[in-house]
């Protein structure tokens, strides 16, 4: 007769297709016990993988059944409640019945700047990413969050997309222990699942990973979190608002008048709850052609920014200009302050973090 551990054993087998990992370890596969010949177990599926629910049932029904003395599996079918292993999209700790928690600070983290921007194609990965390697390379503990669930390119930029960060403890204890790259410790919900493989999830899901990143990852001790949010002013910014205390948020736009537009309405969301707004950088600010460093072309408009910025009443803290070191340092894995640490863009990256330090950032 087949063991309890044997069982569990033969159910380690059985994989979430998304991300490659056992359901057991992710905690979806809970409570296996015997009875008799009879192997049962509760199968706690979230939202976003019920999709998978009749393969999951087959599979495990046919591990079990190889095993000797039993002839028959029963399956409780559950949702996971309260906490929920990291990637397992859970609602959020202390979310419930809609109550929204206090702002929790993050043990060990001295400082959270959140990379903001109305609009997609501006940049702003790129400047959170080289920000946060700038403030490592001036001598901070830095932590980078890439909290843009649905484009998750931190791990492409930073060269670690293949990479798989190590959880400890289980089910809603587990913690994750972030990837040191670039001098900097950094979590992604792109090193959690596999490549091409979309993120659809709604709201709850997604304020229950960003949590999971904030409060269930080792982050050790930090002067600074940079946390890369999505474009807009959706559930992400939300939830980082509410969610954590924070020394402000950074908006980042071109010179251009539709993204100009959008960075005033993520601008005024951030004045609306609270956050304040340290600056704006704008992007794309020229374009230097590798052919002729001496030329500058105002490819998207000119003096966007300081005027976003005078209107707000706001620093601008950078203008950026467009390189193409930036590109090929992004997307060979080593962002352009490391690669090409004497170029016009790094340098300007490094004068930001200079500023930002100098203001709020200076080590303990």
């Amino acid at each position: 007769m087949a063991s309890v551990e044997q069982a569990q054993a033969a159910l380690n087998a059985v994989q979430d297709a998304g991300s490659g990992r056992s359901l057991i370890e992710l905690g979806w596969i809970q409570q296996t016990r015997l009875v008799e010949d009879r192997a049962v177990f509760r199968l706690a599926l979230p939202g976003f993988a019920q999709s998978q629910r009749d393969r999951i049932a087959a599979e495990a029904k046919a591990a079990l059944l190889a095993l000797e003395g039993i002839n028959d599996v029963q399956i409780e079918l559950d949702q996971p409640s309260g906490g929920a292993p990291i990637g397992a999209a859970g609602h959020g700790q202390g979310q419930e019945r809609g109550q929204l928690p206090e702002r929790q600070p993050i043990p060990g983290v001295r400082q959270v700047i959140a990379v903001s921007s109305g609009k997609g194609g501006v940049g702003k990965s790129t400047v959170a990413v080289n920000l946060a390697c700038a403030l490592a390379a001036s001598g901070l503990k830095v932590g980078l969050l890439d909290a843009d669930i649905y484009g998750p390119n931190a791990p492409t930029m930073l060269g670690v997309a293949d990479r798989t960060p190590e959880v400890s403890g289980e089910g809603a204890q587990q913690v994750m222990k972030p990837i040191e790259t670039c001098g900097i410790a950094m979590v992604s919900m792109g090193l959690l699942i596999q490549e091409n493989q979309p993120v659809i999830w709604r709201g709850p899901m997604l304020n229950g990973i960003i949590r999971q990143f904030l409060y269930q990852v080792d982050w050790g001790e930090r002067d600074v979190l940079i946390v890369d949010l999505p474009p807009g002013t959706g559930d992400a910014q939300l939830t980082i608002a509410q969610a954590v205390p924070m020394a402000g948020a950074i908006i980042v736009t071109t010179p251009q008048l539709v993204s100009l537009a959008d960075a005033r309405r993520g601008l005024a969301m951030f004045l609306q709850m609270g956050v304040d707004v340290l600056g704006v950088v704008e992007n794309m600010s020229v374009f230097i052609p590798p052919d002729a460093p001496d030329k500058r072309y105002a490819l998207f408009g000119s003096g966007g920014g300081s005027r976003l910025a005078e209107e707000a009443g706001v620093p601008l803290l950078a203008e950026l200009p467009l390189e193409m070191p930036v590109r090929e340092g992004g997307d060979a894995g080593r962002p352009v302050v490391l690669s090409h640490p004497e170029s016009i863009s790094a340098r300007g990256f490094l004068a930001l973090a200079r500023q930002l330090s100098a203001a709020h950032l200076v080590p303990a």
